[in-house]
């Protein structure tokens, strides 16, 4: 394989790198994309996501410039709200314990709408986000959490978006092709080392970008990092992110950045298979927790599973599961809020029990203790309850009062039969710890100089998360920084010729 030196060479195919292609050729550089996974397989995580896209909004007027099919019938009954960036802000602080990055944050939160409009200028389509972040409650939905903008057809559709318009642009990417190792000169990064159909090849390039995500495919790594039975996760999505870009940057120097020992991680079904399934997507997830209660091998309920709406607990509470017993959780819940369930609850491939009575279904919990549970349902159905009523659009305060760990929030009494349960483990989506970066992308060393014709987008860098994630945001940062990265490396590119 002979190809003529690129500017920039760009190490991934999920959203953050075909963002960082596009940016990069749409400022004059010529680009080539490396993709180690082959072509039906390729896209890393971006492919698995269901679409939330967290930005900052004012209204309908915003939203309508990126969804302009917004029928009349949905602007008189849904209450979209605004997500401004106080509330973009006080999000991130909260869930990650204020530790992220301040100067990341304000790009993030400042450039989200802009990047939305130049992701829907290269093909990208966007609806509201009925019924994932919406309940119809009284004949109108509203949302809550900050997520109304959604992307169409979820990860799938946006990846096909993106690389058409790739296409378009003639960025070529070379699938079954994995970077082993950053080529280093005089001037500082100068390509990539590859092996392309069983070849060891050297690409040249002036710049490389890399965004190929983190180590939650490396059951080694995620030991290593994660801590005990980390091994032993499932992983959501692709089975391609090992790590190798982090390994290839912190090789030549790179600083590490972020939470290492973190990773963003969700109730899973239980006899998921090991790695993501693209027939599937993200259907696996189980996130109706809040209407129900979840217990554990001794029948205990060990989460307030009312805390918060599902989009700021989600990403931490799989790392609770992962800290119980067999490592595995029973979701359990009444005839009341079944219809709240989104359509993950209803898949074919799904761990599910069902019966009349509590009785019953303890006996049919696999691995719990059937007493545990039996008096887990009569500790919290008897538990004190203010006199308001139940609405999953709002903090509703129907709390219970006097159990070890209180439901704060939708605590309803589970007392309408059928009751239905299901069965789920940790599913680890992304890792937290990355590379440290300049407010420009630029991957930096120990002392916190720029190593020369090194970036990087997407998960792959470090300082966002800590603890926690505030759903809708990984598909929102990647978008933004491949953009900078894109346009960032470009002007290196140019100072460098």
């Amino acid at each position: 394989m002979e190809i003529a030196e690129r500017d920039v060479i760009v190490v991934g195919a999920g959203n953050a790198a075909t963002c960082a292609a596009l940016s990069a050729a749409e400022n004059g550089a010529s680009v080539l994309m490396l993709e180690i996974a082959p072509e039906d397989a390729a896209c890393g995580n971006s492919a698995f996501t269901g679409g939330a896209f967290r930005l900052v909004y004012h209204g309908f007027d915003d939203l309508a410039q990126l969804i302009p099919d917004i029928n009349d019938h949905e602007l008189a009954n849904v209450d979209v709200g605004t997500y401004t960036a106080e509330q973009y802000y006080d999000d991130i602080g909260r869930l990650t314990e204020w530790r992220s990055d301040p100067d990341l944050t304000e790009i993030l939160i400042t450039q989200s709408f802009e990047t939305g409009r130049w992701m829907r200028s290269k093909g990208v389509r966007f609806q509201l986000g009925l019924g994932r972040q919406a309940f119809n409650v009284g004949g109108k939905f509203k949302f809550w959490g900050g997520l109304a903008c959604h992307i169409w057809g979820g990860g799938k559709e946006l990846m096909k978006a993106l690389h058409a318009t790739r296409e378009r642009a003639q960025i070529p990417v070379y699938y079954q092709t994995p970077a082993l190792a950053l080529l280093q000169g005089d001037n500082g990064v100068e390509g990539v080392r590859v092996r392309h159909q069983g070849r060891m090849i050297d690409l040249k390039a002036k710049a490389v970008i890399l965004a190929c995500g983190g180590f939650e495919a490396n059951a080694e790594m995620r030991a290593r990092y994660l801590g005990p039975n980390w091994d032993l996760a499932k992983v959501r999505g692709t089975k391609y992110n090992t790590g190798q870009g982090l390994k290839m940057a912190l090789d030549i120097g790179a600083a590490p950045a972020g939470h290492w020992s973190g990773c963003h991680a969700v109730q899973w079904d239980l006899n998921a298979p090991p790695v993501g399934d693209l027939d599937v997507g993200d259907r696996f997830q189980k996130h109706g927790y809040p209407f129900g209660i979840v217990v554990n091998a001794h029948g205990k309920r060990f989460i307030d599973e009312g805390l918060d709406f599902h989009s700021y607990t989600y990403a931490k509470y799989g790392r609770e599961v992962m800290n119980q017993p067999g490592l595995f959780a029973w979701q359990v819940f009444d005839q009341k809020t079944l219809h709240l369930l989104r359509d993950e609850y209803r898949i074919a491939r799904c761990t599910k029990e069902k019966a009349d009575t509590w009785e019953e279904l303890a006996g049919k919990l696999e691995g719990v203790d059937p007493k545990g549970f039996l008096d887990t349902i009569r500790e919290f159905n008897a538990a004190p309850r203010p006199d308001v009523p139940f609405n999953p659009n709002v903090h509703d305060g129907l709390r219970t009062s006097g159990l070890a760990i209180d439901k704060s929030n939708w605590a309803q009494k589970l007392d309408t039969p059928p009751y239905e349960a299901y069965g789920v483990t940790a599913g680890v989506t992304f890792t937290f710890g990355g590379l440290k970066t300049s407010n420009d992308t630029e991957v930096q060393d120990a002392s916190g100089a720029a190593i020369p014709g090194l970036f990087a987008a997407g998960e792959i860098i470090g300082g966002l998360y800590y603890h926690n994630y505030a759903s809708g945001t990984g598909l929102m940062a990647g978008g933004v920084f491949g953009r900078i990265a894109g346009r960032t490396a470009a002007a290196y590119v140019k100072g460098a010729r």
